[in-house]
């Protein structure tokens, strides 16, 4: 499917927009909602004002107005990351506004059909819908079966069937009646429809911060209480010791340059990136069609222990498929395919197209060959749960029939023609559903002639992904309506850790109850009516979009594509913004440390100086910075610098393999943690021999 969504990680016209709205953002309102931004926002100001004051007075220092044009940089570019991450879901939100157009909603009452402006529908309102008809509002349908155009929300061109009762019952405003009409309950209130909220998510409008965020904004901002101390006691320091050692360095030991240090020694880089980590992980579901009802559930999706999937359409491709053909003794196996095939041409079911398709592959039958004017097709039907076909004479009467279906209604079949029903033949149904297989029986009048082995195909690669879940620490539990025996072998098959087979809602509920008193956060997936009490006390349930309102309403995310296997994805997804704040987190911490060690040597390396005899410090000066103006504004700009190569990241997010806590927490040292202390003194001293050689300080 052609994805709609899908969006270049740095558009130009995206970039050029995104630089409108970093500026606009510069106001206290915006600024004060970043506590470290915030006190970077603050330094800005007053070293502009400061520098200002110098202008006037006629002391112009061209160090201290670079100081001052790199801290509004700083402020600039943390900024500039959140904007572009906004941008991106607005850009999405753009398309989805298209498909909100006015339209006119038909209601019938007291017999007579009447129009109603879209806008004035209220919850409760009962309207029709004809082929060409844009649906006007959320809502279910009540009576009658439709093709619907979904392709405004999903960005899927095939239409898909909705019809009254059963899982499949909801409808969107903004998607079109292909065929048929139906007739449809509106769910939601002006404003508040399914595309609305859509749109104001991906939008970040309503975007809430994490709990995980929050805590991280805290420790930031101790973190800053601390540096913020320590620099403003350099001053103290540094006038202690201008007099014990004889010197003056109020030259050196500025307000700017106090105001630089604190910002080069704050956690700026993570707290600049942090919104756009956020942000970035909602768009990468929205780039898989799934919509997040709030950042809480992306975050838990990457803290989740326990994976419950539904075996049908989420392990297994959805519908049972012909195997094997098992002909009795005595009727070769090409015969048998023969005969199953005839008796599936009625069965429109995917497992009787199977059946046709698997006798056509294995021996080259096809049913042209089938002389209609003398066979009386019967189609298959739940009430009888058998296919078939009558052959006759010249006369009408029928000399021979050909059944297939279920045991116990061939059973019966067979009985009603005077046959015996042999059982021995029971040993080969009990064996095929032992192996997760359904044992269909084919009859020729009245006796057995064999058994088609169906069987639930596991999906591809769903083994594999099972493992990469292991790893991590995710169990996963498969829950089917099946029996025992039946859920077991397809269990063993997919390799998920454990099984529960005749599953009821009532059962679901109780299982994420109890996981959840164990400390384990539990994801899952459904789309009927009784998966919304499952759904709401999962800590991620992921809703089909093709599902009933009632599991829409329940879940914290809903899948546009409706593919149950899509909570793998989902939890990856988490898995990968938790990594990514992690790694930045990591990086920044460790860049501080670096820079602090970078810069204060430099500063104070002429402390306590004799003559050609430098300080004490200078021994700590290792990268050999030319001077202490120089030291600070290459810092400055590193850090300013930093956050802007560092964006691409926070928006793609780290490489994600599966690993264990331990294993991450291993790489983000070693690449992060030590990345983040090597970058700045390689950073820093490349910079200052930039300065240097162009003669920008002295």
């Amino acid at each position: 499917m052609k994805n709609r969504h899908t969006t270049s990680l740095l558009d130009k016209k995206m970039i050029v927009c995104s630089m409108k709205e970093a500026i606009i953002m510069s106001t206290p309102q915006i600024q004060y909602k970043n506590p470290v931004m915030f006190v970077t926002y603050i330094g800005a100001i007053v070293t502009l004002v400061y520098t200002l004051f110098e202008i006037f007075q006629g002391r112009t220092s061209w160090f201290d107005i670079q100081i001052t044009f790199w801290l509004w940089i700083t402020v600039f570019f943390a900024n500039f990351a959140q904007s572009i991450a906004e941008s991106r879901g607005k850009a999405h939100a753009a398309t989805l506004k298209k498909a909100k157009i006015e339209s006119y909603a038909r209601q019938i009452r007291d017999g007579i059909e009447f129009k109603t402006p879209s806008n004035e529908l209220r919850r409760g309102d009962i309207i029709i819908c004809d082929a060409g008809d844009v649906i006007p509002a959320d809502g279910e349908v009540i009576d009658g079966v439709a093709t619907i155009d979904e392709s405004a929300i999903t960005g899927e061109s095939a239409p898909v069937i909705r019809e009254s009762g059963g899982d499949r019952s909801a409808v969107t405003a903004g998607t079109k009646v292909l065929s048929d009409r139906i007739t449809i309950r509106v769910t939601s209130e002006l404003g508040n429809s399914f595309l609305d909220r859509m749109i104001n998510l991906i939008e970040g409008a309503k975007r809430q911060r994490t709990p995980n965020e929050i805590a991280l904004h805290i420790v930031l901002s101790g973190l800053t209480i601390i540096f913020l101390m320590t620099t403003s006691s350099l001053k103290t320091f540094s006038d202690y010791s201008s007099a014990a050692a004889n010197q003056d360095l109020s030259h050196i030991v500025t307000l700017p340059v106090l105001i630089a240090l604190l910002v080069c020694l704050i956690p700026t880089t993570i707290s600049a990136l942090l919104s756009a980590v956020g942000i970035a992980g909602m768009d990468r579901l929205v780039q898989r069609n799934v919509i997040a009802k709030s950042g809480r559930s992306v975050e838990a999706a990457g803290d989740i222990d326990l994976l419950i999937l539904d075996k049908t359409g989420t392990i297994t491709i959805g519908n049972r498929m012909a195997s094997a053909f098992l002909p009795v003794v005595g009727v070769g196996e090409k015969e048998f395919a023969t005969i199953a095939q005839l008796a599936s041409l009625s069965d429109e079911t995917p497992e009787g197209r199977s059946i046709v398709v698997l006798a056509k592959t294995l021996f080259g039958l096809r049913a042209e060959t089938l002389d209609p004017t003398n066979s009386i097709i019967i189609p298959f039907s739940a009430k009888s749960r058998m296919s078939g076909i009558d052959f006759t004479d010249g006369s009408g009467n029928v000399v021979r029939r050909i059944r297939k279906g279920a045991s116990e209604a061939i059973k019966k079949h067979i009985e009603s023609l005077g046959g015996v029903y042999p059982e021995q033949i029971d040993a080969a149904i009990q064996t095929i559903s032992t192996n997760g297989g359904t044992p269909l029986l084919v009859s020729d009048n009245e006796k057995i002639v064999g058994i088609i082995h169906l069987k639930d195909i596991v999906k591809g690669g769903i083994k594999e992904k099972f493992a990469q879940m292991r790893k991590m620490g995710i169990r996963t539990v498969m829950i089917t309506g099946d029996n025992p025996l039946t859920a077991a072998a397809i269990a063993a098959e997919a390799g998920v850790d454990d099984y529960i087979a005749e599953a009821t809602p009532e059962i679901k509920l109780a299982l994420i109850k109890k996981e959840q008193a164990g400390g384990r956060l539990v994801a899952m997936t459904g789309d009927g009516t009784n998966d919304a009490p499952a759904l709401a006390q999962a800590d991620v349930a992921v809703a089909m979009n093709t599902g009933t309102q009632a599991s829409r309403e329940a879940g914290n995310m809903v899948d546009l594509d409706s593919s149950p296997t899509k909570l793998i994805d989902i939890v990856q997804i988490g898995k990968q913004l938790l990594m990514t704040r992690g790694a930045l987190t990591t990086f920044s911490i460790a860049n501080d440390v670096a820079k602090y060690f970078a810069i204060i040597p430099a500063v104070f390396s002429t402390l306590y100086a004799v003559e050609t005899v430098q300080g004490p410090l200078s021994v700590l000066n290792i990268m050999f910075l030319h001077s202490p103006k120089s030291a600070i504004l290459s810092a400055v700009i590193f850090n300013a610098l930093i956050i802007i190569i560092l964006i691409p990241l926070a928006l793609k997010g780290v490489h994600y393999k599966a690993q264990s806590a331990n294993e991450l927490l291993r790489r983000n040292i070693l690449i992060y943690g030590l990345g983040g202390i090597i970058a700045p003194f390689i950073g820093i001293k490349i910079i200052d021999l930039i300065l240097t050689f162009f003669g920008l300080v002295l």
